[in-house]
């Protein structure tokens, strides 16, 4: 593998695992906030973030490439009491940085020549798509409807009942 398509991936095992910290903490918010279903989906987040690092992760074994794990940063996001649109945009603007993230390994991986890299990033830009999608949505239910104490209810009951599934190149294991 390209010494640059390396570090970039092993890189960001390191950023996916930090994804799933401060996803963490959006959830610890809301929690405290009494918006069980806005925790529930951040805890959700988290764990596909986790997933993530671990497919980047199995993606470099199976490339007989040492994986090096990195100390993860500590969140630096902290909301006021009631800001419950704080952590829908501040997970937008992160998405769209993980989505650079993705974009950049992709790029060295073209400029490498390295095929493979490029195909299994794919399944990557598609979720970031999704992703950003996702977090985009919320922001426009949080300002159409959070303002509404009934409203917020029914959004926080909507996500509640989201549930976790494995993503797909762990399921294939």
């Amino acid at each position: 593998m390209d010494p640059k398509v390396y570090e970039l991936i092993n890189d960001q095992i390191n950023k996916e695992l930090y994804s799933g910290y401060l996803y963490l903490t959006f959830a610890d918010f809301y929690e405290a906030e009494g918006l069980k279903g806005f925790a529930n989906w951040y805890m959700i987040q988290a764990q596909e973030e986790r997933d993530h690092a671990l497919i980047f992760r199995k993606y470099l074994l199976d490339s007989d490439c040492p994986v090096k794990m990195k100390a993860i940063d500590e969140p630096d996001k902290t909301f006021e009491a009631g800001d419950h649109m704080g952590p829908l945009e501040a997970a937008l603007v992160h998405e769209k940085y993980v989505t650079s993230l993705i974009n950049d390994i992709y790029a060295a991986a073209y400029d490498a020549r390295d095929f493979r890299t490029m195909n299994f990033l794919n399944w990557f830009v598609d979720e970031q798509l999704e992703e950003e999608a996702n977090a985009s949505e919320m922001i426009s239910n949080m300002q159409l409807f959070g303002s509404d104490p009934k409203g917020l209810y029914d959004l926080d009951r909507e996500y509640l009942a989201r549930a976790y599934n494995v993503p797909s190149p762990l399921a294939a294991e």
